[in-house]
């Protein structure tokens, strides 16, 4: 895996876990829940194309 996709999703999860934790402490809590929502659709869509290879290449091994 590389590591540039692994420092992205990590980066989104800081990022996403400090405005929650400011959201929540000003008691929009409303607002906390769409921004971690949108956070978690964001490390899944940069996902999606190494989870795509990855089933390809199970595929290619089992002859599928």
């Amino acid at each position: 895996m590389d590591v540039a996709l692994i420092m992205q999703v990590a980066g989104v999860g800081i990022l996403v876990a400090v405005v929650c934790q400011i959201l929540s402490k000003t008691g929009r809590d409303e607002q906390a829940l769409l921004v971690s929502l949108v956070g978690i659709v964001t490390a899944l869509a940069l996902l999606v194309r190494k989870l795509g290879e990855l089933f390809e290449s199970v595929r290619t091994v089992f002859g599928l």
